[in-house]
């Protein structure tokens, strides 16, 4: 006797993450013993089905072969036939399977409408309620896909756990990316204590807490051990809590051995003709606009040597008119879209195109396309700028760096080798668009208190440097701290742990995004910048100084740690580098009692700095190429063997 088709149930939420949008038939029934005649053909079983007369397995079978066969559409009018002329106990599943076929047709109207016939035959049908939240948010439904996750969580009785599972995750993620941190936080608590060893929901939940400053971020919950919560961590994350470079190598491992897939044996370079005339360099990004990447980029490809070098983008960055946008577009002489396309694909457009040198902007940060470096598209892969650390990606072989941000203590913790730069690794755009300077009563500051700032995201913000900001105000009267406020939950949860500090809470400053001149106009409003520890500032670090703001730092172990200190030694500004606590706070502290110091900082800023090695871009721009010539060039020779 064949099992029942309900016995293979759904494959939605068996393994529940918080990225996972996938849609699912239910299974058709197992192979049937070697005596049953084989399928009918297509014909026979849509007629078989318009009187009544096929059985549920076999609809399903043929169905799937159907599908298989790319006859999508004859897969979805067997089914409606079979759900009109059969009267079935189980004709919900059909209906749910129905549904699918049109789902992946396109046709979502018809889905949902199958899925809904679903569930009035069985209301307590999760799979249909899962994928008719999918269709939902597909659609841009953010409520009704939480409604009809929602009910799977009310239900009673309880639905199965891993459709409970896949309800929570889901809608966390789509409350995460909709900003609605507490909501989603409470999500993944219920989550993870249904079930504790989920590592993706693990990550999500560390992160959002980062995103709130509520600290501590690992705050226990159900059977979440604390080697779960280490290994769960995502690599960004790790970096803005631990400055450990061996941990924050497990990290990058972990998600490659997990999430990108096994590279080919072959490179794909090698199966291309001989290289020849003016090196090739591809960036390779998905950020490549008003993003801290985009932001720094467009004079690196607006300078390149176009005598001795092609200058190649390959990247899925969305279109706009932005400025920034604009910039690099016009700086490339030539623009590969790579939206859409599939990883290998991709790869193929590389390597078809002779890149020597591919220069990956991206790393593992949100967005990337990783597989594609797998596939070793070019002879010489190289990451720059997206990702400040090792990726532990196989086919990436160099990092761009300064022997500040990677002294030969880091190197056992890199999979890359290094190419360094003789004074900062960090390109940055002597084009930034400024608006006029503000008064200080625009943004609420006070106009006889020494300012200081951090504009770093707030998910760099840890408990141990708040503490260490909150003891740098107590000890400098009449100052305040200016901070960007990336969402309300983080703007609380600061101020209340400011006032637990002793500090009041207006002393705290709050500043909202604005467009990119504003932001830049405004650093000339503060005194003196404070950096995040062990998450650097980068971007904002170059900013800052641009705009003439000296920047307090702490440099550790990481390459992520040492990023502002590579840029105050460019810029000639090394005994603003402190090598640990105590050291940072003490030097904040005796520049905030100092208005005369911050003001001789200032004064070197706008007189030497602007022509210091740290924006000399024709410079650093020369000095990279260097590099990439020589390692295109061994290349070529040793593919010419």
């Amino acid at each position: 006797m064949r099992a029942s088709p309900l016995a293979a149930l759904p494959r939605i939420g068996q393994t529940p993450t918080l990225n996972s949008r996938m849609e699912s038939a239910i299974a058709p029934a197992p192979p049937a013993p070697p005596t049953t005649a084989a399928p009918a053909p297509a014909g026979a079983a849509l007629a078989a089905a318009q009187v009544g007369r096929l059985g549920l397995p076999e609809l399903m079978d043929r169905a799937q072969a159907l599908q298989g066969a790319g006859d999508g559409a004859g897969a979805a009018a067997l089914y409606e036939a079979w759900i009109a002329h059969t009267d079935s106990p189980l004709r919900h599943a059909a209906c749910f399977n129905w549904g699918t076929v049109l789902s992946a047709l396109g046709r979502n109207v018809e889905a949902e409408a199958a899925y809904r016939r679903a569930l009035e035959t069985q209301p307590s049908f999760a799979p249909a309620r899962i994928n008719l939240g999918h269709l939902h948010e597909r659609r841009g439904d953010v409520e009704g896909a939480l409604a009809a996750w929602r009910a799977i969580l009310e239900a009673q009785p309880p639905a199965p756990l891993e459709h409970r599972l896949h309800a929570l995750n889901n809608s966390a993620r789509m409350l995460e990316t909709a900003r609605r941190y507490p909501e989603a936080e409470a999500l993944m608590r219920r989550s993870l204590e249904l079930k504790a060893g989920q590592l993706d929901v693990i990550q999500h939940y560390v992160h959002i807490r980062q995103k709130q400053c509520a600290w501590p971020h690992d705050l226990p919950v159900g059977e979440v051990t604390p080697n779960q919560f280490l290994v769960g961590t995502s690599l960004l994350a790790t970096m803005g809590l631990r400055d450990d470079p061996a941990l924050q190598l497990l990290a990058a491992q972990r998600f490659v051995h997990e999430r990108v897939p096994k590279a080919p044996l072959q490179p794909l370079h090698a199966r291309m003709p001989p290289r020849s005339g003016r090196i090739r360099i591809g960036y390779l990004s998905g950020d490549l606009h008003m993003h801290a990447v985009g932001l720094l980029t467009p004079e690196l490809f607006e300078l390149h040597d176009r005598s001795r070098f092609e200058v190649w983008g390959f990247c899925w960055t969305p279109e706009s008119e932005q400025r920034e946008r604009r910039r690099i577009v016009d700086a490339m002489d030539h623009l590969v879209h790579l939206a859409g396309v599939d990883d290998a694909t991709a790869a193929k457009l590389i390597a078809q195109a002779g890149i020597d040198v591919l220069v990956d902007l991206q790393g593992l940060t949100s967005g990337a396309r990783p597989a594609i470096l797998g596939h070793r598209a070019a002879p010489v892969q190289v990451s720059y700028l997206g990702l400040p650390g090792t990726s532990a990606l196989p086919g990436v072989d160099w990092m761009v760096a300064d022997r500040y941000v990677m002294p030969d203590a880091l190197l056992p913790y890199c999979t890359e080798r290094p190419i360094y730069l003789p004074h900062c690794y960090q390109v940055s755009d002597r084009r930034r668009e400024v608006a006029p300077r503000p008064e200080r009563a625009r943004y609420g500051l006070p106009e006889g208190a020494f300012v200081y700032c951090s504009f770093n995201n707030n998910h760099k913000f840890t408990a141990e440097m708040f503490g260490a900001w909150m003891r740098i105000l107590a000890a400098v009267d009449g100052s305040v701290l200016w901070l960007l406020a990336d969402n309300d939950t983080a703007r609380a949860n600061l101020q209340r742990e400011a006032a637990a500090q002793g500090i009041a809470p207006e002393r705290l400053v709050f500043a909202g995004r604005v467009a990119p001149p504003e932001y830049l106009a405004r650093f000339q409003l503060a005194d003196l910048m404070l950096d995040t520890f062990p998450f650097n500032a980068g971007t904002t670090a170059s900013d800052a100084l641009w705009m003439g703001t000296p920047i307090v730092t702490r440099s550790g172990r990481s390459y992520i740690s040492r990023m502002a200190g590579s840029l105050l030694s460019a810029v000639g500004l090394p005994d603003l580098i402190a090598d640990d606590l105590a050291g940072y706070e003490r030097l904040a502290i005796a520049i905030g009692r100092n208005p005369a110091r911050v003001a001789s900082y200032k004064r070197y800023l706008a007189e030497q700095g602007r022509a210091s090695p740290l924006f000399d871009m024709p410079a650093i721009v020369r000095e990279l190429e260097a590099e990439f010539e020589r390692l295109a060039l061994a290349a070529r020779k040793a593919a010419s063997a």
